[in-house]
Parts: structure tokens; sequence; C-alpha cells
């Protein structure tokens, strides 16, 4: 190594830590993520109500996390340490506390904050008491002053959330088969909150286009995207953008009788079997579409239009890379994939047990007015039932959707096993197949992921860790993108 590397490296490290982009991770969590997740889940209705009472809310508004600490036994609270923590083996967690209201015919009745749980705690993360400490300051606190943090303490044990690659979500791919009716299959998996919705784009033998999501099996595209609203051809012509193409006006003369949107929600909703009048097939169908199709551009009926011009540019790209004008996609080429951070796996898990929790206390309340009372939302709530979730898949690994192996032991046998572990990246992929480009090396993992260190056998390629320079970026907003966009031309479909 030249000397003028070693400098850079050197400087590198004296303003970043191995895990600057873990803790980045934690602190979004903290800051907008679990904020997010309470939006989505804002107004809860219970469907048993006092019979006196027409309508009943309870709301959850504003959530926040202070730092960590421990309730002794006689029931007194006091800030703990991360050395504390290890040698009593407790858990290094801060409580989460929420304000709640509940609202009777639209008039407020109570208003109060709330504990609904412990949130483990990343060690030097903005949330954690060793953040901001000099080195003299770290060590009469019995910690480490070299040790970057970015793990967590559970039961006295230090886990790592592993970071984990995926196929990017919300992004169109189109592969060639060997197997199956259509050569060619273009797939999206359409992420929002928690929807994770996979679509698929297939050719079949007649020519026409089909989509797949869901509980939608195989319906005409065409069909779809006049369903949104894009009735005329000339207009579906238009944004498909490829001229005269046969293979568009095929799919466009097989249903030229179609002519207005209910006429395509019924031709849907009688091919998913919806058997009811035409009028609760319709709403139904409705429903299936503005939830489930496309969920990442937007779930009301304002989105449906923008739907239907990114339908038209998906079947653009089929036709196009079907008719070998344009490359298949790279699934293993690193801009079709994207790593979860610890931050983006805990709002998984938050997000999923928030549902678990809510789906308790809304049971409680309802037991409680089966048997004539009205209780206060305050004794409804049961504050461990999260704390307990949320520890139980750090301690065992086991994490929402099945998978396993998220949080892991640290393991400390020197000081360098424990920085690579911290580094470390998993592919979801199973390591008993075979899956040879997916285990081999991609010129894009240069300058992101180590090319040597990766483990022999069974894993080799698919635990993966990231170079000793690597930082990643967090989603940003959309707006700072398109604003850049906009200066170089970009025009919005309105």
């Amino acid at each position: 190594m030249s000397k003028y590397s070693d400098v850079l490296i050197k400087k590198f490290f004296e303003e970043n830590s191995i895990v600057k982009s873990s803790i980045r991770s934690f602190n979004r969590f903290v800051d907008k993520e679990m904020q997010t997740i309470i939006d989505e889940n804002r107004e809860i209705e219970p469907t048993i109500i006092p019979p006196n009472v027409e309508e009943f809310k309870i709301k959850l508004d504003r959530i926040w996390v202070t730092k960590p600490e421990i309730t002794e036994a006689d029931g007194s609270k006091r800030a703990i340490y991360p050395v504390e923590a290890r040698l009593r083996k407790l858990s290094y967690s801060a409580p989460i506390f929420i304000e709640v209201s509940s609202h009777i015919n639209g008039v407020q009745r109570e208003s109060f904050k709330t504990q609904i749980g412990n949130l483990p705690i990343m060690l030097k993360s903005k949330y954690c008491h060793l953040a901001d400490l000099s080195k003299k300051e770290l060590v009469e606190k019995g910690e480490d002053p070299d040790d970057d943090g970015g793990y967590f303490i559970i039961n006295g044990t230090e886990k790592a959330v592993v970071n984990v690659e995926d196929l990017a979500s919300n992004k169109f791919l189109v592969n060639k088969v060997s197997v199956g009716v259509s050569p060619f299959v273009g797939k999206i998996f359409s992420e929002k909150g928690s929807y994770k919705i996979p679509h698929l784009v297939e050719k079949m033998k007649d020519g026409v286009f089909y989509l797949t999501f869901t509980r939608v099996k195989r319906v005409p595209l065409i069909i779809v995207i006049k369903a949104l609203g894009l009735k005329k051809d000339a207009e579906i012509m238009k944004f498909v953008d490829l001229g005269d193409n046969s293979e568009t006006i095929i799919n466009l003369y097989e249903f030229v009788d179609i002519k207005n949107e209910e006429d395509s929600i019924d031709y849907l909703a009688k091919k998913v079997g919806i058997t009811q009048s035409r009028e609760i097939r319709l709403t139904r169908m409705t429903e299936i579409l503005d939830k489930y199709l496309l969920p990442h551009l937007g779930i009301e009926e304002e989105s449906r239009m923008m739907k239907a011009y990114n339908l038209c540019k998906m079947l653009k790209k089929f036709i196009l890379v079907s008719n070998d004008e344009l490359p298949t996609d790279d699934k293993d080429h690193y801009m079709n994939k994207r790593v979860k951070l610890p931050g983006n796996l805990l709002a998984d898990l938050f997000r999923v047990n928030l549902k678990v929790l809510i789906g308790d206390f809304l049971y409680n309340f309802q037991r409680i007015v089966k048997r004539g009372k009205f209780p206060s939302i305050k004794v409804i709530i049961r504050e461990k039932l999260l704390t307990q979730r949320i520890y139980s898949s750090m301690a065992t690994g086991n994490w929402v959707g099945g998978r396993k192996g998220i949080s892991q032991r640290i393991e400390r046998l020197n000081f360098l096993q424990a920085q690579s572990h911290l580094q470390r990246v998993v592919s979801p992929l199973s390591s008993s197949q075979e899956n040879f480009e997916a285990r081999a090396l991609h010129p894009t993992h240069i300058g992101r992921l180590c090319p040597s260190e990766t483990p022999e056998g069974t894993n080799i390629g698919l635990r993966k860790n990231l170079a000793l320079l690597t930082s990643i970026t967090q989603e940003e907003s959309e707006e700072k993108v398109l604003s850049s966009l906009k200066t170089m031309g970009l025009e919005e479909v309105k």
C-alpha cells in the first residue's frame, strides 16, 4: 500500500467510523420512520362500541423515544450505561412514549401520553448515553474508546443486526426464462409501508400481454390500463410510445369492444372470480386496483392515471427487451440491488409488532365493552407485549417475513473480527442451492464490497462484507432529485 493511500485511509477514519451508515440508519428510523409508521395506523375504530355511542375512534398522535434507562425492583428509574447492561445481563433499551387520544362522536374524550414498550438502542447512536463522550469519558464509563458501537445489547449479549441485500423494489426488471409459457418475464416488487407486492408481466402464445399481482392471476394488461382511466386506444399507443407497433395494436384490437372504465373493471372482476351483483363487483375490484396494484405510486383514487402511465412504460420496456432491442436486466448488477440497513430492518419489525399491539388493545377494549363497561384506553394498552416481541426477534434472529439470522451474536475473539461482523452483508438466497451467478464476484462490487472476504463452503459469495471506505446512502426526499432533473429539461406527465 502506498504512503498516499495510507494517509487517505487514516484521514477518513479520523472523521468517519466503520459503522457510520448503520448508526445513521438507526437515527433515521427513530427520528422519522417511527412517526411514519404511526401515521400509517393513525385512526383505529373498534367494531364493538357502547350502544349509546354513534362513533368511537382511538387516535395515535405523536411518538418519541428517550435515552436508555432501567427500572429497579423497587420501581425507581435511572439511566443505564452499556457496561452495566453487559454485566447484569440486562437489555440496553429506552422507553417508547406515545400520545393517544379517544374521540366520541368527533369530540375528544381523553388525551394522554403513555409508554408502549422499550426499544433496544444502538450503541453510539444519538439516543445512546455514549454519543458525544470524549475518549477519556468513555474510559471512565468502562468502555473501550476504540469501539465504534453500531450494535445492541439484549439480555447482556451483544447483538449485531446484519445488513441484508435484496433486489431493488419498485424497479421493473425483464429477464429471459427457460421454463414457463412466456419466454420473457417482467417483474416488479411494489413496496409501500406494509405492502410488498410482486407483479408479473408475461406474453402468452396468443400474443396478449398478461399481468399478475396478489389474487389477480393473469389478466390482460390492456384491460387493466383501461380500467385505470386511460380509455382511448390512441392515448394508450401514445404512452406506450413505440410508433405503430404491431404487438400493441394486436392487444388493443383483441379488446376493442371494451370502451369504458366500468366495463373494464367488470371484465377484471369476472376474471378474478367475484360473483356478486355488478355493483358489488365494481366496488371490490376497484378496491383491489387501488390498494394492491403498484401501491408505491399511491393507494388513493388520484393515483390511478399515474399507474396507467407506468404500466404503459413497463409494456414498452417489455416489448423492446423481448424483441432484442434492449438488453435483459442483470439481477446481480449492484444498481438493481439495495442494502437494507439495521434501521430499515427495525422499521419492518416495529411495523408488524405495532399492528399486533393495536390488535391486542382492540380485543381488550371490545371484551370490556361487551360486559357493559366503557374503559379508559390507558387500561387496555399492554406495554410488555411490544417489548417482548422486539426482544424475542433480536435475541433469536428470527425476523418478520420468515427471515432467520438477521440479528447475530457478535464474535469478539479479536478486534478485527468484531469490526468485520458489523460490516457483514447477507443475501437472502438459500445456501443449499447453486445460484452460481449470485455467488460470483460482479464488476459492480468493486469499491463497494470486499472482493476477497467471504467464507469458503456453502455460503461462499452469499455472505459478503462491505469494503473499508463504503458508506451507504439513505433514502432522501424525491423533491431534490426531481428539481435537479427539471433543470435538465424533465417534463412531468399531468
